[in-house]
């Protein structure tokens, strides 16, 4: 179980993240049926924009999904919201994790277990994915994504931190340490890459998301679809439809996904036309980079990036692909321990 962090991110936007370490010093008021997928609105301690003090914290402990037998949750009704001020600051070098595009901080679930030992483990909702508020109007760039980590760092005071990005996630993370090195004191970067995806690259994904079969009359038919009948899929992946069931909702005509896929294609937009080794050089804490023998970053990219990184390090899963974490969190977890045990013990 996770206890649900309400943080207010850049332009006042209201994001979500799961605190994974057992801290019994803070006092948190329980919702049992809460969960990421159930939306913004059911966020525990929502209310008004100007309910609470700018960069306070409204804490619950809510039900985290972690598996595919996790099912979307109703709504829940407002928790009290309590003032970041009123809760016992918790000890151990704190890590922040970052998903990837389209996912959620519930996926971190099985590898964020394996770090809490030691460390304050946070895994955050991005704008627009999760249990965080997705504005119509955005914005969904770069800077916009990089200030909200650095918001959510400052007002939960984790600075400096260790971050832990997969993909997208990795993109953000390596971007916030280039211009803020004052927060960050270590960096995993986890099957990204550095070097430009282009314009073929979008378009396949706006035909990809055009060819959903959604909405999907069950999580059933999500696994199937995303596990063995989505065309990109080569070989039949459970792990991959699983994935995809947790970031799904229910509504009265079947299953969506709880993000807007427009705004994760403006999302993309963002960053998928440019390489970003120029960034990369300017990261200045320690890194490690990680990637699945059969993931999106291959090698030679792969140990490109350690060799432009100014401390960087090479890790590699084997039999994993893109969703390492996910998939092997075990194996996962030996490779960046003994990194984040070597940089962030106090």
């Amino acid at each position: 179980m996770a206890r649900r962090l309400d943080v207010t991110g850049a332009d006042g936007i209201r994001l979500a993240a799961w605190d994974y370490t057992a801290v019994s010093a803070l006092t948190a008021t329980t919702a049992e049926d809460g969960g990421t997928a159930a939306g913004p609105e059911a966020r525990a301690g929502a209310g008004p924009a100007g309910a609470r003090p700018a960069g306070a914290t409204a804490v619950s402990i809510a039900r985290q999904p972690s598996g595919p037998e996790d099912r979307p949750a109703p709504a829940v009704p407002p928790a009290p919201a309590e003032p970041a001020e009123a809760l016992a600051a918790p000890t151990g070098a704190p890590v922040l994790l970052l998903h990837g595009l389209m996912g959620h901080a519930g996926h971190w679930a099985p590898a964020a277990g394996l770090l809490t030992g030691g460390h304050r483990t946070i895994a955050l909702d991005q704008r627009g994915h999760g249990a965080s508020e997705k504005p119509p109007g955005g914005p969904f760039t770069r800077e916009a994504y990089v200030a909200d980590a650095a918001a959510v760092i400052e007002r939960l005071g984790l600075g400096p931190v260790s971050l832990v990005g997969h993909s997208m996630g990795a993109l953000t993370a390596w971007q916030l340490a280039a211009e803020r090195p004052d927060l960050v004191r270590a960096l995993v970067i986890c099957d990204m890459r550095a070097s430009a995806l282009g314009a073929a690259s979008q378009r396949a994904w706006q035909d990809w998301f055009r060819g959903w079969p959604a909405p999907f009359p069950s999580l059933d038919a999500v696994h199937r679809w995303f596990g063995a009948d989505d065309p990109w899929v080569e070989t039949p992946n459970p792990a991959r439809g699983a994935f995809f069931a947790e970031v799904m909702t229910e509504r009265a005509d079947g299953w969506h996904p709880v993000f807007a896929p427009a705004q994760m294609l403006t999302s993309r937009e963002t960053w998928v036309h440019d390489a970003h080794w120029d960034s990369l050089a300017q990261v200045r804490c320690p890194t490690l980079v990680v990637r699945g023998l059969d993931g999106e970053l291959g090698r030679a990219e792969a140990q490109e990036m350690v060799r432009v990184l100014p401390h960087g390090a090479y890790a590699e899963i084997p039999d994993a692909g893109h969703l390492l974490h996910y998939t092997h969190p075990e194996a996962w977890a030996e490779a960046v321990g003994p990194f984040l045990t070597g940089v962030l013990t106090p």
